[in-house]
């Protein structure tokens, strides 16, 4: 046999076919299929955080005024309740008690102001208080000396709740977390609700 012969078939092949040429190079990977796009809205919804109780507004109003309240002797609250079912706040202070009829009030009246309660002879500490007037016609306090009677010197269309300035000036955002909670208190128990009057 020849040495020709002996040169195995796809050896030969290689030698005639393949001399020069380059391996085709590789498909290319295939691209992912873009994400079909999200109509607007359709995402998921954040839970939405529940509205608090009135007795969660209650006891709000209360801790703070407790916790914040003015130590002169005069306007100190020294005990804060509330009844559910009439919507009467009670605070009572040195000098007697008054009853908040939360139902009577107007919640867009809410004005925040400092007062300085000394007098001639007795310096004390700035107050921080927060003055709501009530809706035409309704009482929005009645208010009681240290014997129980009824006291017809304090105006009964108005009310007012009182805070140390100093402690509020440390709360952040006090003004604002409590009026809100004032606002939502009054409208739980049948106050006006709040309204923009100068709104289209």
């Amino acid at each position: 046999m020849s040495g020709l012969a002996r040169i195995p078939a796809t050896a030969l092949l290689l030698a005639i076919f393949g001399c020069g040429l380059e391996p085709a190079p590789p498909a290319p990977a295939a691209k992912p299929a873009p994400a079909p796009r999200r109509a607007a809205g359709s995402g998921q919804a954040h839970s939405k955080k529940p509205e608090p109780t009135p007795q969660q507004l209650a006891e709000y109003v209360r801790g703070k005024l407790l916790e914040l309240s003015p130590n002169d002797g005069i306007n100190d609250n020294q005990d804060v309740s509330f009844d559910a079912a009439t919507g009467v706040l009670s605070v009572t202070q040195p000098d007697g008690r008054c009853d908040v009829f939360l139902g009577a009030i107007d919640s867009n009246s809410l004005l925040w102001e400092t007062f300085d309660p000394s007098d001639t002879y007795h310096p004390r500490a700035k107050v921080l208080r927060v003055t709501m007037t009530s809706l035409g016609g309704a009482k929005a306090r009645t208010c009681y000396d240290a014997h129980n009677q009824v006291d017809a010197s304090v105006p009964s269309n108005r009310a007012r709740l009182l805070f140390s300035l100093a402690k509020t000036d440390v709360v952040p955002n006090f003004q604002q977390n409590m009026t809100k909670a004032l606002k939502k208190l009054v409208l739980s128990v049948g106050g006006a609700p709040e309204k923009d009057i100068f709104s289209n």
